[in-house]
């Protein structure tokens, strides 16, 4: 890495997937870093990917240069590697279990780089410690995927838990992604706009709330929507991670409402073609008008 000046530094670790739907099994290498870098990158931002792996796994991550993004690898004796059992045909219920763990990141970690954002994107509770949000928070602004914090490890198997620390350290997130589910876990309300509008009272000025209906992002303007108008769901898994890269990059240079609109538009995309997004802005852009996608705002009665 010769570089020293990026858009979006995003911290996690590559995950070697095991995705099972019925009698069909895949296997390739995934996580919140992997799809919401590209994501970014192929939106126009510059990107540093730092990730943890072990030596086996270095060719894998070439997919990182395939997308124009920068990375910084640290090998250790462990990968991370999560087995997903889909239950429904919509793919929403799954089982998650944990078959291995990269070691945790610490500050040592962080990269002698200058960056606007830098994104927290772990895919399970201890991956990135807490105290480092405030390590992150000293930098730049601070994006994190609540995945990362709510996600616990039990025995092997995950399951999702409230955050202890929320109300310390949200106002340290400028940007923070949730999906529905784990929004309710967080505020107790399954009503995604007044969940959202509950966590940016917590602190962070910026919440995302994902569906497979549509987007919500909550900010100092209100509360604001735009549908996700995919065709298939075959390229779901990376949904949440790709929208939230791309609002993270067009909102270095765009309004709330037209970052929405442009994460939408890309993540409908994305979700059509399994993998990585793949596309370009202009794509993004001629999207956004042949399905007409507008960031509407939500009435505060909803």
């Amino acid at each position: 890495m010769h570089e020293k000046n990026f858009d979006i530094v995003i911290l996690g670790h590559v995950s070697n997937d095991i995705m099972v739907y019925g009698d069909d099994e895949q296997r390739y290498l995934g996580g919140g870093v992997v799809y919401s870098s590209a994501a970014a990158a192929r939106s126009g931002a510059r990107v540093l990917a730092v990730t943890k792996a072990t030596e086996a796994d270095r060719d894998k991550l070439s997919v990182f240069a395939e997308s124009g993004v920068a990375l910084d690898a640290h090998y250790g004796f462990r990968s991370t590697s999560i087995r997903n059992v889909y239950h429904t045909a919509d793919r929403e219920r799954r089982t998650v279990s944990l078959i291995s763990q990269a070691d945790p990141f610490s500050a040592a970690d962080f990269p002698q780089a200058e960056c606007r954002i830098v994104h927290l994107s772990a895919l399970v509770a201890g991956e990135i410690p807490d105290d480092l949000i405030d390590v992150a928070a000293a930098r730049a602004d601070v994006a994190l995927d609540v995945q990362g914090v709510v996600r616990v490890d039990e025995k092997g198997t995950m399951v999702f838990r409230d955050w202890a620390a929320k109300r310390r350290y949200l106002p340290s997130v400028r940007y923070l992604k949730t999906d529905a589910a784990e929004a309710e876990i967080l505020t107790g309300l399954n009503d995604r706009p007044a969940a959202a509008r509950t966590l940016f009272g917590m602190g962070s000025a910026e919440v995302m709330v994902t569906h497979n209906s549509e987007v919500i992002v909550c900010a100092a303007d209100g509360v604001f929507a735009a549908p996700i108008t995919s065709r298939n769901l075959s390229g779901r898994t990376g949904r949440g991670d790709s929208c939230f890269g791309a609002y993270l990059a067009w909102r270095l240079n765009h309004d709330v409402p037209e970052s929405l609109a442009y994460a939408a538009a890309l993540v409908s995309m994305k979700m059509e073609q399994p993998g990585v997004f793949r596309g370009s802005p202009d794509a993004v852009l001629t999207r956004i008008r042949e399905d007409r996608i507008v960031a509407h705002r939500v009435s505060d009665a909803s």
